[in-house]
């Protein structure tokens, strides 16, 4: 009997267990569409943006910024890094988080003086727990990224780059590369490379004249910082949304598991409650069989 109310016991904790991770899965699946659809709002603007840096370097071949490398060069840069690490606010979501902090770990690795910044409660308690000390930590919630979060994060980094404070500045997020795969990637926000804004060759044999006001680098500069909050606001949701994908695919995998022991401890309990039922058969019949055998010795002696 103890091992039917164990069992029994169990099969209503599954159950229950069952009931939560299927309501996180209902819940990350309607985050996810609402995710997606900032994500798709905000890829036309960040084109644009891009557009228009590409427009400024097919105009004006001399133009020169301290967000770009010089032309046709990969200077190895002296100084502290800066990185950017974007995580999420709690577990229960597979490798997500992990995957991401492995990006972090290698680039500590190759560059020991990286500053970090992060944003998310779980990167925070990682880096903690493993003594890494923290440049900057964004209080703010992972769930809910906003362009405003993006903008004051992009103006925290553009100053300590203006300073001259970081000589590179990384960024580790997850990418949705589709509806059903994530993967973690380290980018490098500052300093661009030219090469990523030449345009193709249809473009550049358009000869158009512009004017910019009050110069091309003065235009360039305004462009790349807003581009820079255009790229960290992307990244941003494309964390939030790799976060909804695995968060559904691990309570997916959950919910299988469940119903798979749910099975298994249903054959067992049906086991165990045949069992009881063939045992207290057996206790009747051998009960019956005795007090024949008691009222026929009382036939007998009388």
């Amino acid at each position: 009997m103890a091992g039917r109310s164990e069992t029994k016991s169990r099969i209503e904790s599954v159950r229950e267990t069952r009931k939560i991770t299927n309501a996180m899965y209902l819940i990350a699946s309607t985050k996810l569409r609402k995710a997606r659809n900032d994500l798709e709002r905000t890829r036309p603007y960040f084109e644009a943006l891009r557009t228009e840096i590409k427009r400024i370097f097919r105009t004006v071949t001399d133009v020169e910024s301290p967000y770009f490398y010089p032309p046709d060069k990969d200077v190895e840069l002296e100084g502290a890094y800066g990185c950017l690490v974007i995580t999420a606010d709690k577990g229960l979501a597979g490798a997500y988080n992990m995957n991401a902090l492995k990006k972090v770990q290698r680039l500590l690795g190759e560059h020991p003086d990286t500053k970090l910044f992060v944003v998310g409660e779980y990167g925070r308690r990682y880096f903690e727990q493993h003594k890494i000390p923290i440049e900057r930590l964004f209080l703010y919630t992972a769930q809910n990224p906003t362009l405003d979060r993006a903008r004051e994060i992009s103006s925290i980094l553009l100053e300590r780059y203006d300073a001259g404070e970081l000589k590179k500045i990384f960024i580790v997020y997850t990418d949705l590369e589709n509806g059903l795969s994530t993967r973690a990637r380290s980018a490098r926000l500052l300093p661009f490379h030219r090469t990523h804004f030449e345009p193709p060759e249809k473009e550049k044999k358009v000869e158009l004249h512009f004017d910019f006001e009050p110069s091309a680098t003065a235009v360039l500069h305004g462009i790349v910082h807003s581009y820079l909050t255009g790229f960290i606001y992307s990244a941003l949701i494309d964390s939030f949304c790799s976060e909804q994908q695995a968060r559904m695919t691990a309570m997916d995998a959950a919910n299988r598991n469940a119903e798979e022991l749910l099975t298994d401890l249903t054959i067992q309990y049906n086991r165990e409650r045949q069992a009881a039922i063939t045992q207290e058969i057996t206790e009747v019949t051998a009960g019956a069989k005795a007090q024949r055998k008691k009222r026929r010795k009382e036939v007998l002696s009388s």
